[in-house]
């Protein structure tokens, strides 16, 4: 379901204005993020972390109304739900772009990413489609824990799907800590969004009780 803004009476249309034209107009935020709780607590479930990750990165993702917001034909409008494109390892080390729906319920969600990556394993793809603007664009690196990343982008301001991205979890004796980045278009998003984001990640990642059935 997708409602149109109207930009007459919107709260970010200056915002809107000054960076809608920018050749680059995307930001990006990389920080570690602890995820101590749900690290022990998959292990120990046999759960899939990465799944996890998954899972609450849209989670609230879509609870945020800023990073539903798309540009279209020169149009703002909100999805009521978004959905993950994400990246799966194929054979001779290259990758797959994959496409899975979204669900609160975490089993079912579960099972729609199991689905989406069997069956890209069988037919991998490299395509994009705009107007399919109702995704996240998600990367893993698990060989690399960063300190910063810049996703590829065409220099066109109508690209307006955020990028999310987490790399090589490092593991200390207290904690497990998750290099996360984040990357949004300027004139939907703002710093305070992303560090929103951020912070109700951190909150949610380390109770799993609060989202897996037990």
């Amino acid at each position: 379901m997708i409602r149109k803004i109207n930009p007459e009476n919107w709260s970010r249309r200056r915002q809107f204005e000054f960076f809608r034209h920018y050749e680059y107009p995307h930001f990006n935020i990389s920080t570690n993020i602890e995820i101590t709780g749900a690290y022990h607590y998959t292990k120990k479930s046999n759960r899939s972390l990465f799944k996890t990750i998954l899972y609450v990165s849209l989670k609230i993702i879509n609870d945020i109304p800023e990073f539903r917001l798309r540009i279209r034909n020169d149009q703002v409008i909100e999805h009521s739900v978004v959905h993950p494109s994400f990246t799966v390892s194929i054979a001779d080390n290259q990758f797959s772009f994959c496409n899975a729906d979204f669900k609160e319920d975490i089993d079912q969600f579960f099972q729609n990413v199991a689905a989406a990556m069997r069956k890209v394993k069988e037919n991998p793809f490299i395509r994009s489609d705009s107007s399919e603007d109702n995704r996240i664009y998600i990367t893993c690196l698990p060989w690399i824990s960063f300190t910063g990343l810049m996703h590829p982008i065409k220099l066109n301001s109508a690209d307006s799907v955020p990028r999310l991205a987490w790399g090589k979890y490092i593991i200390s004796q207290k904690s497990v800590l998750l290099p996360y980045s984040i990357q949004a278009h300027h004139a939907l998003v703002d710093g305070y969004h992303a560090g929103l984001f951020i912070n109700k990640f951190q909150e949610l990642i380390n109770q799993p009780d609060a989202f897996f059935r037990v």
